[in-house]
Formats: structure tokens, C-alpha cells, sequence
């Protein structure tokens, strides 16, 4: 049997993508609210469908065999108010700086207009098979540009 389905997707709005995204009892602790660490799962999800949306998903060269692709160097995270079980949330992710081997996405998770957690992660671009940065590839580069 098969089935017409398709994944969660977000949309540009200007210069941030802004993508979906429910809190499952499995994202919560014992009290019924997003355990501070999945805050940086929701973020992640968001910033995979972003290179996605874009046309830049390093990961699907990576399991192609180029062994490159985006890992987190640091983030700062600012948690601002609760997510709670069943909780519709936002995730936005904008681009705020461009290098040569690394990128700046600016995060923020909302309830409706409520902040609840600003995240800023800077990624480099690795060989994954070298284990060390390289330049970010002229055409993911191209891809990024238009969005800093």
C-alpha cells in the first residue's frame, strides 16, 4: 500500500525561514515542559530543513560519498520562557554571517508572538572523512548568499 504523505516544511519570509514544529510528550520532562536540551533539537530540525528549502542540504553529499558537510562549532542560547506538551512552536533561522569555512544562523523557538528560547550557532563546513574544515563549496556558498 502507499501513501501521498510529505515532511513537515517551512517558508521563507524575507530573509528567515521559519519552520514548524510540535512539542511531543517525548520532548518533555516530568512536569509537562520541553526539556531544555530538545530546544536545540527543534533548532537543528530547523536549520537541516533550511539548507534543504534552499537547495544547499550538505548531508544528502555526505551519504553520496563527498563526505563534507555542516557541524555546530558553538552556540549561545537564551531560554526565555517554557514550551509546554503540545505546544505549537515556531523555529526561525537566518543567516547573519558568511565565511569562508563557516556560517551564522541567528534561531529563535515561539509560541505565537512569545519568544521562549534565541539561539545563535556558528557551523563549519568539514571533511568529515579528513576531520577538518574546509571552504564552503562555491555553489552551497552561491545558495547562501542570497539569505545573508
Amino acid at each position: 500500500m502507499s501513501f501521498e504523505i510529505t515532511a513537515p516544511q517551512g517558508r521563507m519570509y524575507g530573509k528567515v525561514f521559519v519552520f514548524p514544529a510540535r512539542v511531543y510528550y517525548e520532548d518533555t520532562d516530568a512536569g509537562g515542559i520541553v526539556y531544555y536540551a530538545n530546544y536545540l533539537k527543534f533548532a537543528e530540525r530547523a536549520r537541516t530543513e533550511f539548507l534543504r528549502y534552499i537547495g544547499a542540504a550538505p548531508q544528502q553529499n555526505a551519504l553520496e560519498g563527498d563526505m563534507c558537510g555542516f557541524v555546530v562549532r558553538h552556540v549561545e542560547i537564551d531560554y526565555k520562557a517554557s514550551a509546554k506538551l503540545d505546544d505549537l512552536l515556531t523555529v526561525s533561522c537566518e543567516l547573519t554571517e558568511d565565511g569562508g569555512a563557516s556560517a551564522v544562523m541567528h534561531q529563535e523557538i515561539s509560541r505565537g508572538d512569545e519568544v521562549l528560547a534565541v539561539i545563535d550557532v556558528k557551523v563549519v563546513y568539514v571533511s568529515l572523512s579528513k576531520k577538518r574544515p574546509i571552504r564552503i563549496p562555491e555553489d552551497i556558498k552561491n545558495k547562501l548568499k542570497g539569505f545573508a
